[in-house]
């Protein structure tokens, strides 16, 4: 008579059996595990509980305001939906303001962001590529030049800008915006990166070999293959020029010449819950501040959702050494 054998793994361990079986250590380490884990859950709760009470629910509160009175907003809960017919009266109340001043401001900030995202893209990608790709006398002073241009704070440049432009009398036109938003360190650096890192030199070479000038090799070669790098510079360079309020602010001294951040501004002084002393005309109450500050980010949220695959690639771009 033949036995039968079952195969065990070495390292398995078989549960006992039977009344007086005893747990073995094997079986008890899940258990073991489990108050460690309990307590990393309850840590990530609680910081996915800080970022829904601290950016969350204030972006929701910001949604949900223009489809509310101004006494709504006061007495009823604070994610409680108003009405599609309030969303409409916000929206006439807005553009009533300083006769649809807010469609003016939209129009500045457009010419002011393309403005400066065209010289920008017309100076930083040269730049770059010649910093990454050629040798000259002071090279690298003008690198690092440009990195402590990129880390200085903006605002520490505002008071000489300003002095500058008032000197060749700049002051109150749209230049005095476009000139300082094209100076854009950061993209330099970008492009210099990604030139000194992925662009390959055997690719130039063979070019040169084949009768390219300079000129050709870039044009023809470094700008095709940056196309994500120079996406990723256009990004950040139109976001940081939309949002930017401190020195439109200064060099802009009429409201028709003002940028959508510096006409929110004026929005705020002109509601009496934030500026008690607010004029008798036409007053802006919070649904219509609410309302305004969407309408001033939707391009810029319209711009990230299009252009999420550049910035992707982008991003990685540079990555890697060839």
């Amino acid at each position: 008579m033949t036995r039968s054998t079952a195969s065990v793994a070495p390292n398995a361990s078989v549960a006992p059996t039977g009344p007086g079986a005893r747990v073995t250590p094997a079986r008890t380490a899940g258990w073991r595990a489990t108050p460690s884990r309990a307590v990393s859950l309850l840590i990530i709760a609680v910081l996915l509980a800080a970022l829904l009470v601290f950016f969350v629910l204030p972006v929701v509160w910001l949604l949900l305001a223009p489809t509310k009175t101004a006494d709504q907003i006061v007495h009823d809960n604070p994610l409680s939906f108003g009405s599609f017919g309030q969303i409409g009266a916000a929206w006439d109340h807005l553009f009533s303001f300083q006769d649809h001043a807010i469609l003016t401001w939209l129009k500045n900030s457009a010419v002011y962001s393309g403005g400066a995202l065209l010289l920008t893209l017309l100076t930083s990608v040269p730049a770059g590529y010649a910093l990454a790709l050629t040798k000259f006398r002071g090279r690298k002073t003008l690198l690092v030049i440009t990195l402590v241009s990129m880390i200085m704070p903006s605002a520490s440049l505002v008071l000489p800008i300003f002095l500058e432009l008032n000197k060749f009398h700049l002051i109150g036109t749209a230049w005095s915006v476009i000139l300082p938003f094209s100076f854009y360190p950061f993209g330099v650096y970008l492009v210099y990166i990604y030139f000194a890192s992925s662009l390959p030199r055997d690719l130039l070479s063979a070019a040169r070999i084949d009768g390219c000038n300079e000129w050709q090799l870039f044009s023809r070669i470094a700008l095709p293959l940056a196309k994500p790098v120079i996406g990723l510079v256009a990004f950040f360079s139109f976001v940081g020029n939309w949002n930017n309020f401190f020195l439109p602010y200064l060099v802009l001294p009429n409201s028709d010449e003002f940028p959508i951040q510096v006409g929110l501004n004026q929005l705020l002084t002109s509601t009496p819950v934030f500026n008690p002393v607010a004029g008798a005309g036409l007053n802006i109450t919070i649904p219509e501040l609410a309302l305004a500050i969407i309408i001033a980010i939707l391009p810029v949220l319209v711009l990230f959702l299009f252009s999420q695959r550049t910035l992707v690639s982008g991003m990685l771009a540079g990555s890697t050494k060839e």
